[in-house]
């Protein structure tokens, strides 16, 4: 069943049917330059009748890193790379627990204090396959996924590695 969304300000209006139209396994990658929606366009996107659980992460860009102040964070990406291994990490979820539908967006470029660079949805039947599920995806995530993070600083700036990506 579709669930409408009524997005506020000048999102456009989506249902998560339509979306699911372009996803067979009922999920939704997305790598932009754009800066991400609201948490709640994404609530909305899994959302279904079906679903006890909604579970939300929303990685944004702090402030301060180890004593020094973060001005923005820099992201660069292999898109097409990036999105295989984002649908991958879905299907190892979707094998471990029961879950409806997920969303995963990941923003790239630069990213200032305060806003959102990744954002993921899960639902399911049940809160704690969607929180294990929620946690898992982030996690292998910021493993797996060739999506490079520089951190700017007032006073220079560095590259963070992930764990076991390229």
């Amino acid at each position: 069943m579709a669930v409408p969304h009524k997005p506020r300000g000048l999102y456009p209006t989506v249902t998560f049917s339509f979306l699911l139209a372009m996803s067979p396994d009922k999920s939704l990658v997305e790598i932009t330059n754009d800066p991400l929606p609201p948490l709640n366009v994404f609530f909305d996107l899994v959302a279904d009748v079906s679903a006890g659980a909604v579970s939300t992460f929303s990685g944004t860009t702090r402030d301060t890193f180890n004593g020094k102040q973060v001005l923005r964070l820099d992201y660069t990406a292999y898109a097409p790379m990036a999105t295989k291994v984002l649908h991958d990490l879905i299907t190892e979820a979707r094998a471990r627990w029961p879950l409806r539908h997920v969303a995963v967006h990941h923003r790239t470029g630069t990213v200032p204090a305060g806003q959102a660079s990744v954002i993921i949805a899960v639902s399911s039947v049940h809160r704690r396959e969607a929180m294990h599920a929620t946690e898992y995806l982030i996690d292998e995530l910021k493993r797996r996924c060739p999506i490079w993070k520089k951190e700017v600083y007032t006073d220079g700036s560095m590259w963070k590695e992930n764990d076991r990506c390229c």
